[in-house]
């Protein structure tokens, strides 16, 4: 399996423990690799928000996520009716949100109860179709996840760093 290649030209250092920069991916695989990679730097009260078109690889980087947090990935599915799923089998515990099915504005965030999940300094919080918050406010340990391309395409995965604080 050939491993998603990464441009370190745009790697971040300073930034804290999840790795900024862009990946592509040819393969779920390596989608799943790249989670995993991210994964394996997570120390907890990350938070992780993920965009991409339905179908572009946001369940599958978090199952890989999940492996470099020392969980199942095959425990980890879409909580697209759940809305949360909860992962602490692992080295850290892991709160999988997906607002895909919510109205877009802080009500989001409150029908999940965030505010209750940040609390938890042991979790990493990985959020599908986080832009539906709209501007809750969040701490200062968020990064933000784009996977772009759909179909057979590769995929381009983009962590940044927001430049001011979330809200």
């Amino acid at each position: 399996m050939n491993a998603a290649t990464f441009d370190d030209t745009n790697a971040g250092g300073p930034e804290g423990t999840v790795r900024t920069g862009v990946w592509t991916s040819h393969a779920p695989e390596e989608t799943f690799e790249a989670g995993r990679r991210v994964g394996e730097g997570l120390a907890g009260g990350e938070i992780l928000l993920l965009s991409g078109t339905l179908g572009a690889g946001k369940t599958v980087f978090t199952k890989g996520l999940a492996a470099g947090l020392g969980l199942d990935p095959a425990e980890v599915a879409s909580p697209s009716f759940t809305l949360v799923n909860r992962h602490g089998e692992g080295r850290l515990v892991l709160y999988h949100l997906d607002l895909y099915r919510l109205a877009e504005g802080p009500g989001a965030a409150h029908a999940v109860e965030l505010e209750e999940l940040l609390s938890d300094e042991r979790a990493v919080i990985v959020i599908e179709w986080a832009e539906r918050m709209g501007r809750y406010p969040l701490p200062p340990t968020v990064w933000r996840v784009l996977i772009e391309g759909d179909g057979e395409d590769p995929r381009r995965i983009i962590v940044t760093r927001p430049s001011a604080p979330e809200g």
